[in-house]
């Protein structure tokens, strides 16, 4: 632990760098903080500071920036992070302006995210790891070709062509797909395939159908995310020049950006920050990620994430992400009539 005076430098340097994005002095930290010590203690707190790997001077005449570490104590130390109320109340009001549709959610949660921090956001799709069929319905098209359309738990709609050995009327397909729906509403795909049935060999074609779609479902991870706030990113000083823009544009063109930035595992609802090389992923250890799942446990969940430069307004990027989740939390539960986690 550092000494409250260190303490409040480092702070002094941190707060100061996020501000401006230029090395910090020794005599900003002296009109920034009213220390009651001379300016040659404060230069030998920060050379202390320096040893013990808290800041670090891009040049030897140069101001000090934070290091890794150095966020990582300032976040640890962050206190009272919360959204001022008049934001709450005006993102609850502009939800409640959108139609009750999943996408549309996402959507806003993503652009007000980003316009609040000044920095990329990422919202996926809610999901189960194991996918429940709700409803089936099977739509005759021409000849033997029908369309089956699976409803699944999460309002989530999915479709696909079937081809069946001979012609079968819409009556009898719609009597099929009561049939199968009401055998098979609300299990997941192991459950279904454990299910000993007697079908008949249309109704066994369906079935191996709407196994297959599940499955695909079940495998697909991030598939649909809501992003917003490149150009914030982009705009920032240290995308200016060099790699890391193009860096960060290639893994948004790659839809690849959430796959590298969730942790492994990663299931937790509180609020998670990981900087610069703390990330597994040398693509993005220039940046730092907060993250946090929103939705229901067991039943739905996806990720509201920020993405930003080393240098981000941390307290205010850990109070927006924590509170658009507890909202994605409360929209989800509507959706599924329960409370949410």
């Amino acid at each position: 632990m550092l000494s409250a005076r260190s303490e409040a430098i480092l702070k002094s340097i941190v707060g100061q760098y996020i501000a401006r994005a230029v090395p910090v002095p020794s005599q900003s930290i002296i009109n920034d903080y009213e220390l009651a010590v001379s300016p040659a203690t404060i230069r030998n707190e920060m050379a202390r500071l320096e040893q013990e790997g808290y800041i670090i001077r891009p040049h030897p005449s140069a101001g000090s920036i934070p290091s890794d570490k150095g966020y990582r104590y300032y976040v640890e130390t962050l206190s009272d992070i919360e959204l001022p109320l008049a934001e709450q109340l005006l993102i609850s009001h502009q939800f409640h302006q959108v139609e009750r549709e999943l996408e549309e959610w996402l959507s806003l949660a993503a652009t007000l995210t980003a316009q609040l921090v000044q920095n990329v956001a990422i919202v996926t799709m809610p999901k189960t790891a194991n996918c429940q069929l709700k409803h089936l319905e099977l739509v005759a098209l021409r000849d033997s070709l029908a369309l089956v359309v699976l409803v699944l738990h999460g309002a989530r709609l999915r479709q696909q062509l079937i081809t069946f050995d001979q012609a079968i009327s819409q009556p009898k397909l719609t009597a099929m797909a009561n049939k199968l729906s009401a055998a098979y509403s609300g299990l997941t795909r192991a459950k279904i395939s454990a299910r000993k049935l007697k079908l008949s060999p249309a109704e066994k074609q369906v079935t191996d159908c709407l196994l297959k779609i599940m499955q695909a479902e079940d495998e697909q991870e991030y598939e649909h995310t809501s992003l917003d706030g490149l150009h914030f990113t982009l705009n920032q000083p240290e995308f200016r020049q060099g790699q890391r823009g193009q860096i960060l544009m290639e893994l948004v063109d790659g839809r690849s950006l959430m796959r590298i930035i969730a942790p492994e595992g990663f299931a937790s609802s509180e609020v998670q920050v990981i900087i610069g090389k703390e990330n597994k992923t040398a693509a993005i250890q220039d940046y730092s990620v907060v993250i946090s799942r929103y939705g229901l446990a067991g039943e739905a969940a996806g990720i509201l994430s920020v993405v930003g430069p080393t240098r981000m307004p941390y307290g205010r990027t850990i109070s927006t992400v924590g509170y658009l989740s507890s909202v994605l939390s409360q929209l989800v539960a509507e959706l599924y009539g329960e409370n949410p986690s």
